[in-house]
Parts: structure tokens; sequence; C-alpha cells
């Protein structure tokens, strides 16, 4: 599989490279949250699933989807266990969580901003996750809906505001921000440049 820079493929990225390092961090951080059956949508290469699966025995079942038929014929060959199913869907099809039911949590990382659909997005999310289901998702600080933006992979960048404002549906929402590897309660004065919202389905 081609690397492009925007999608991660740790076999053949440095390890030092700091975007792989980055990304690799907000799963080890999102692997405290998962537990039952587990989604991570817009999976990409699969890498992801390797190191949620890691030392989680609360994880019984872990699905991958991406709409990149390249992508998921990679994380069958390379990241395949016994929990592991991986899939070709869209994240905007209205029918996933009847293709697929529900999942105790979902995990979706830097997908949200690919969308013009960004409310039929977290529409499906929601119908996706289990009542008291927890979704962990991330995207980049940007400067708003509004503004375009110099990422030619991004239809737009959130302000956190619009970010925590999409986000209504869902409860006990805890908004971190990331720099580097560090992913915190943000601090006063510290400059971040992602967002990882933690939110509950009531």
């Amino acid at each position: 599989m081609e690397y492009t820079g925007e999608r991660i493929i740790p076999k053949i990225m440095n390890p030092k490279n700091g975007m792989l390092i980055e990304h690799i961090a907000r799963y080890e951080f999102a692997r405290q949250f998962c537990q039952g059956r587990v989604l991570d949508i817009a999976c990409g290469s699969g890498y992801g699933t390797e190191i949620l699966l890691r030392q989680n025995p609360r994880i019984h079942e872990l699905v991958g989807i991406d709409i990149s038929s390249e992508a998921i014929d990679y994380a069958q060959k390379h990241y395949s266990f016994i929990e592991t199913t991986y899939c070709v869907d869209d994240a905007l099809n209205p029918n996933l969580y009847k293709k697929y039911g529900t999942f105790d949590t979902i995990v979706s990382f830097e997908t949200i901003e690919h969308f013009e659909g960004d409310e039929l997005f977290i529409r499906n999310l929601y119908n996706l996750l289990k009542p008291n289901g927890t979704l962990i998702i991330s995207t980049p600080f940007g400067r708003g809906k509004d503004q375009s933006c110099a990422s030619p992979f991004h239809v737009y960048q959130y302000k956190e505001e619009e970010f925590m404002d999409i986000l209504k549906p869902f409860n006990d929402l805890v908004m971190y921000h990331q720099i580097d590897t560090r992913i915190e309660i943000p601090k006063p004065d510290q400059k971040y440049y992602l967002m990882v919202a933690v939110c509950k389905k009531p």
C-alpha cells in the first residue's frame, strides 16, 4: 500500500516519524476506554487494532471499517487476530448499524474533518453505539467550518466549540487536547494542535 502522507502505515514508515508517534499515542490513550465489542471506523491500515487489543482482555471483538479496499486488504494481511474483522464500507452509509449491529466502544480518529456530511457521520456513530457506550473521537484544531483549511485531505477543520457542539447528542463529554504524545485535560497557556473527545451515548 502506497504511503500518501495522510494514511498511517507503520511497517513502511520511519519509527521516529512524528505523525506516526502521535497517532500511536492516540490509540494507546483510547485503549483504556475500550471494552466489549469495539468499532474502529476509518481504521486505515489496521495498525490501531493491534494497539487496542494489546494486553486488553476486556475486548472480545474488534471490527475495523474503511472505505478503501486496499487498506482493508492490507489490514487483513498484517493485523488479523482472532478478535478482528475488517470490512470495506462507507462511514457515511446510514445503514451501517443495520449491517454491523451496535458496539460498546467506538474509536474514530481524524475522520470527521474529511466529510461534508459531518452531521450524518455523527448520527451514524450514535446509532452504532449501545446505550451507555463510549465514543472516542479526535480531530485537529482549525479555523472553523466556514474557513478553508491548508490540508488538501480535509474539507474543513473545527474550532473547539464547533466540535463540542456537533457532539451534543452524547453525554458526559470530556475534552482532551494533544501535543506530541501528551493527551491531557488542557492546561492554560499550552498550545495544542488536536482535540480528543470522550463521551457516552445516553
